[in-house]
């Protein structure tokens, strides 16, 4: 195993399949594997479930009717194993009813019952606009033309304690052109007054303070169509995962409510979005999935460092039944790897 590859983290877990130099990606049912965790072990689940539509996707998503008491089993689990501090964070898209043009509400159903009863509180709510995402549904959008495009999902941030571990100031974004003018001169642009509501804004206005506090808005196109991931799935002869979300999301939970080598987990990894994230930003992490296709493909994303002659060969050994043990997918130092060494020195 290369100096630096994450070990496996839990004894009683099978092997993984591959390793990185931060992670490690899990093979199985993602409720099996959290059972062997030690419980306040982990920092951050992040996770995009497979969505209750009303048609059978290839990624195997359940129907609306048994969605909420699947996906509310794994909360307790995932409550289970989080630290006081820790957060899950769901990424939700919606759906219709069947046969009908109204919407489905399940979840809604789902965040109510994550925190009547499996005890979670919802720390705040996103929504995950996607402005590149195509018309849907057909039948009412299109054809019909009774609905609008339904472009937002629902991201619930739930928390095991009322406390949980965040820092806006890490995901800051970046000022508009006017508020740029205004941090050149503020006494020349802006007078400040009192607020209708007698708040005094005038303290600490004009700072530059890095950056704007984001909105729970967060616009992020999933637009991904050249990316190391589809390149290297094209050389192998694989398509891409039909379901990836975009870096983006994960990396701004990822950097609001984690820190340094903190411990993030996502149990429907699908494409391993979150841990090649997770990798790049120095966070520990833990990647589960039920479909060994997915499994195999996901690690294309770690072999950006070698070359293509290499690439067909470690995916044909990830896709082998025979493999006795994890593939090493540790790449070069990173710069947070180096910064972290010399840190240590």
């Amino acid at each position: 195993m290369t100096k630096g590859m994450m070990k496996t983290p839990f004894r009683e877990l099978p092997p993984p399949i591959y390793l990185t130099r931060n992670g490690a990606c899990y093979l199985g049912d993602s409720l099996e594997l959290l059972r062997h965790f030690p419980e306040d072990c982990v920092d951050l689940v992040v996770t995009s479930p497979p969505f209750a539509l009303l048609r059978q996707k290839a990624y195997g998503n359940k129907d609306q009717a048994e969605y909420v008491d699947w996906l509310c089993g794994f909360g307790a689990e995932v409550r289970r194993v989080l630290r006081e501090t820790g957060s899950f964070v769901l990424d939700l898209g919606g759906a219709y009813q069947r046969g009908v043009p109204v919407r489905s509400l399940y979840q809604y159903r789902v965040l109510l019952r994550m925190c009547d009863e499996v005890g979670f509180y919802l720390a705040e709510e996103f929504f995950w606009y996607n402005p590149a995402k195509l018309p849907s549904p057909i039948e009412w959008v299109n054809k019909r033309k009774l609905r609008a495009k339904d472009s937002v999902n629902s991201v619930w941030w739930l928390s095991k304690s009322e406390w949980p571990k965040a820092d806006v100031r890490q995901v800051l974004a970046p000022y508009s052109e006017r508020m740029r003018t205004l941090l050149k001169n503020p006494d020349a642009f802006y007078k400040p007054k009192d607020r209708p509501s007698g708040h005094d804004i005038s303290r600490g206005f004009g700072s530059d303070n890095g950056g704007a506090i984001p909105s729970n808005l967060l616009q992020i196109p999933n637009t991904e169509s050249n990316s190391s991931y589809l390149r290297q799935a094209k050389l192998v002869g694989l398509e891409g995962h039909p379901a990836r979300f975009p870096a983006g999301l994960p990396e701004f939970f990822i950097k609001f409510l984690t820190t340094g080598s903190d411990l993030v987990v996502d149990i429907f990894s699908g494409s391993n979005t979150t841990g090649r994230v997770a990798e790049h930003l120095g966070r520990r992490w833990i990647a589960m999935e039920l479909d060994a296709s997915y499994v195999a493909g996901s690690a294309l994303r770690f072999m950006d460092h070698l070359p293509e002659s290499e690439v067909a060969e470690c995916f044909a050994q990830l896709s082998a039944s025979s493999r006795s043990a994890p593939v090493d997918l540790s790449g070069p130092p990173t710069l947070f790897d180096k910064a972290e060494a010399e840190r240590g020195a």
